[in-house]
């Protein structure tokens, strides 16, 4: 009788938490679009509304666009993005694969090393990878984004657990066709792993095209900004920084992802499942 009673009270609980994380989540989100959506006088008035009283979206957005470039901060976060994604995927699937189904002596070790690497948090390294790049003379360039981020040993991890699912018979069967070692790795491993290289592209995403620190100190040229570093075109210490039009900038950066996650979240959820990541 007390477990019966017990089941709905927990139940009602874990979804109130569950409501109740959600709501602090989207707070954020919520204030920024209020703020996009209210003129300057009702963003510094004393009266605290969700509502803006008088709606001024539209010259929020069109300010936000006049002061900084965001069409081209915009297609810079697409250019830069997508490079670090693609050679991510071109390392990780092979390594994955070695990892996950060739014998050969220290794969162990070399797992470690990788499990290891994610533990390094990339702020680390950035003064001895800033030097590198200076004296390639690739400071100020798509190269000094893109080519840090070219290994992921998280990508690498998450390749691997997923390939450790995949039964070894297919991958048997296709050396019997005659298909080398990368052609599986292409032409049979990378189609079954659409779910996990989905679940690992949100990540790789969000994580880059959200990056400030890196491009901070890479970038000098305003034509090679992405779109985080728009934020400093609004920010002014005499005349006092322009909340609305930021905030407008900050909806607009932020609505790729939303939308690229919508369209994703299926595979996204498939890959994070197959993978066991938790």
């Amino acid at each position: 009788m007390s477990n019966a009673h017990s089941i709905p009270f927990r139940a009602i609980l874990r979804h109130v938490l569950l409501i109740a994380g959600a709501a602090l989540m989207l707070a954020p989100f919520i204030w920024m679009i209020s703020t996009a959506s209210k003129p300057q006088t009702e963003i510094f008035s004393s009266e605290l509304h969700l509502i803006p009283h008088q709606l001024a979206l539209a010259e929020n957005l069109r300010e936000a666009f006049a002061k900084a470039n965001l069409l081209r901060f915009l297609l810079n976060g697409v250019i830069v993005t997508i490079s670090i994604f693609v050679l991510q995927i071109m390392v990780a699937l092979p390594a994955a694969y070695a990892l996950a189904k060739l014998r050969f002596l220290g794969r162990e070790t070399l797992f470690a090393l990788v499990l290891f690497g994610i533990l390094i948090p990339p702020q680390a390294t950035a003064v001895p990878v800033f030097l590198m790049l200076h004296k390639a003379g690739l400071l100020d360039s798509y190269a000094a984004l893109v080519l840090p981020f070219t290994i992921s040993v998280f990508g690498i991890f998450l390749m691997r657990q997923f390939f450790k699912t995949v039964p070894d018979d297919l991958v048997d069967a296709a050396r019997m066709d005659g298909i080398s070692e990368f052609g599986i790795v292409w032409r049979v491993m990378l189609p079954a792993a659409i779910p996990a290289v989905t679940a690992f592209g949100i990540f790789s995403v969000v994580a880059h095209w959200n990056d400030y620190f890196w491009p901070l100190i890479v970038l000098n040229s305003e034509q090679l900004r992405t779109p985080p570093l728009a934020v400093a075109h609004f920010r002014n210490s005499e005349a006092g920084t322009s909340y609305g039009p930021l905030m407008a900038a900050a909806m607009v950066i932020i609505a790729p992802l939303v939308i690229a996650f919508l369209f994703a979240q299926r595979r996204f959820i498939e890959g994070i499942t197959l993978t066991g990541i938790k």
